[in-house]
């Protein structure tokens, strides 16, 4: 395994779970939605029918089974995915980006958004650490190989 093979198959082990809960939401229905912080508005259009949130957590859920799937890529548990180190860069960018919601809670008290902000903020933070990390200990071994021809 590579040297940021195992922060990497950390990543994949994250966003799969991540990937998993959203699919269970669904399945469980507005008591989950309310519970992992979907917007109200969202939810009680949920529970009258709309299926606005469910197409959209499925989205998500799919978003974070391929980001699941670039970490283990980049770890060797799946073959090589295309544009692999952009990828990971992207993905690690994005979960750090989101994290960052939380500083304006760290410096600003009261905080005038909701508890699951600042935690949500704080595990989406630690998820792009972990990819970050992972991409940047792994980098040398992940740039692409040319094959001849």
């Amino acid at each position: 395994m590579n040297p940021g093979g195992r922060w990497l198959l950390a990543g994949a082990a994250l966003s799969a779970t991540a990937s998993i809960i959203h699919l269970a939401c669904i399945v469980l229905g507005a008591k989950w939605f309310r519970f992992f912080g979907a917007p109200e508005p969202l939810v009680a259009a949920y529970e009258q029918g709309d299926m606005q949130l469910v197409w959209m957590t499925i989205g998500i859920a799919i978003i974070l089974a391929i980001w699941a799937a670039f970490a283990a890529s980049g770890a060797g548990l799946l073959p090589r995915l295309p544009l692999l180190r952009t990828g990971l860069v992207a993905i690690s960018a994005i979960y750090l980006a989101r994290g960052a919601i939380l500083l304006p809670a760290l410096v600003r008290a009261p905080y005038p958004g909701s508890t699951f902000d600042i935690w949500s903020s704080a595990i989406v933070l630690g998820f792009g650490l972990v990819y970050a990390y992972g991409t940047w200990a792994a980098w040398s071994s992940l740039r692409e190989t040319r094959q001849a021809h």
